[in-house]
C-alpha cells in the first residue's frame, strides 16, 4: 500500500510503502524526527520554516508528518492482521540494516 505525502520541489514523490518512507521509490526512512530535536534544526528552518518534522533527508510540515503516521497506522494494524505482512515487515528491516551497513 502506498500513500503519497508530497512531491518534492524537483519532482520526486515521498511516499510511505509499508513502514518505509520512500522517495522516489528508494528508501529514506523509517521514522520522524521532530525538527527541533534534530542537529541541524537551525538550517532547517532557514530553508524552510514550517518544516516540524525530518523524514531522512526531506523536510515535512505537520500536515505531510499527519500524513507519515496516519499510513505507518494503517500498515501496522495490517501487519497484525496479515502473516504475509509480518514477512514484509522482516523484508523492510533486512533492507534497513543493509543500508546501515552500508550496502544497497
Amino acid at each position: 500500500m502506498k500513500t503519497l505525502v508530497k512531491t518534492t520541489q524537483d519532482g520526486r514523490k515521498l511516499e510511505v510503502i509499508g513502514l518505509a518512507i520512500c522517495l522516489n521509490g528508494e528508501l529514506e526512512a523509517f521514522e520522524l524526527i521532530e525538527v527541533k530535536l534534530h542537529p541541524n534544526k537551525r538550517a532547517i528552518w532557514t530553508v524552510m520554516p514550517e518544516a516540524t518534522h525530518m523524514a531522512g533527508r526531506v523536510a515535512l510540515t505537520r500536515e505531510e508528518a499527519d500524513i507519515v503516521i496516519r499510513a505507518f497506522k494503517e500498515a501496522e494494524a495490517q501487519i497484525l492482521a496479515s502473516p504475509a505482512a509480518i514477512n514484509e515487515r522482516f523484508r523492510i528491516a533486512a533492507m534497513w540494516k543493509a543500508r546501515e551497513q552500508g550496502i544497497e
